[in-house]
């Protein structure tokens, strides 16, 4: 699996933007990556008010001589943000997918009372804003745009994915079999779906694949639940499930409620963020939180 990136240039300002900079606010750019928004940051308000933090020590390195071959020598820190972020800011601009708990701890500690945060949210592509208050809490919302970001990492690699359920889900027949009501979508590039997924059902892992008319959706999760729906081009898929939970059900429900009423309830959400790292999100009547243990 790859462990880094090169951000989109033109998300990189939204992300920016999404920061509000200010002149002689100190920011944190975490997840350094080829270090393309230190450099824009660098430019907008000054190299001396920037800081990039990576785990990775290669990128942090590589970075900071990319940047001082421009002339610009901002503070590169290697750590790993889940469990440790050094300093405080005014500004923090979040390109890795943070996971919302004990994993966003660390963060939250480092933005400063009326600082605030641009961030994603694991497994999600949902941007989040927010401003800190002095009680602790982000209070903010969830923005009218959305961002594909790599998970944060703690170490050199990520940890093995679920490879021997993913082995079931492909083969098995699996515990409960039915036809499902929606045709076979790639979940992870259906960027709405994916992300209520993981609000309602956290921590399923994605698989797709084509082969000729034939698309096949795999979904398993780290407590055994496994789903595999396939069928020709948009034909009722033939399903499969076993485990726990029934995955693909999950989705349809979600599937039904954004046919019913048009749209899903993140985009434009509020948020709240306690200091223990959990995302409390609401808009009309609907509510949910994550990240809670």
């Amino acid at each position: 699996m790859p462990t880094s990136s090169a951000t989109l240039p033109s998300l990189v300002v939204r992300m920016l933007r999404h920061a509000r900079l200010g002149d002689g606010l100190p920011l944190l750019d975490l997840g350094t990556g080829a270090g393309g928004l230190t450099a824009y940051a660098s430019h907008r308000i000054g190299d001396g008010c920037v800081t990039s933090l990576d785990v990775d020590s290669y990128l942090t390195s590589v970075a900071g001589e990319r940047l001082a071959s421009m002339g610009y020598h901002p503070k590169f820190v290697t750590a790993d943000a889940t469990k440790h972020v050094p300093g405080t800011y005014e500004r923090i601009v979040c390109t890795v997918a943070l996971p919302p708990g004990p994993g966003l701890r660390a963060v939250l500690a480092a933005l400063v009372p009326g600082g605030r945060i641009a961030t994603t949210l694991a497994r999600t592509s949902l941007i989040v804003t927010g401003w800190k208050h002095t009680n602790g809490d982000v209070i903010g919302r969830v923005e009218r745009d959305m961002a594909g970001f790599m998970l944060t990492r703690s170490g050199d690699d990520y940890p093995p994915a679920l490879a021997e359920l993913f082995s079931v889900a492909r083969e098995a027949e699996g515990e409960q079999r039915c036809t499902g009501r929606y045709p076979v979508v790639d979940v992870a590039n259906a960027w709405e779906l994916r992300s209520m997924l993981e609000v309602t059902t956290p921590g399923v892992e994605l698989g797709y694949e084509t082969h000729g008319r034939t698309r096949t959706a795999y979904l398993v999760h780290p407590d055994g639940s496994w789903a595999r729906a396939s069928a020709e081009w948009t034909d009722a898929p033939e399903v499969h499930q076993g485990g726990p939970q029934r995955l693909w059900e999950a989705l349809e429900r979600i599937r039904n409620r954004l046919n019913a009423e048009g749209a899903l309830p993140l985009l434009g959400a509020h948020v709240r963020i306690t200091p223990d790292g959990v995302c409390h999100l609401s808009r009309g009547r609907w509510h949910t939180s994550m990240g809670a243990l």
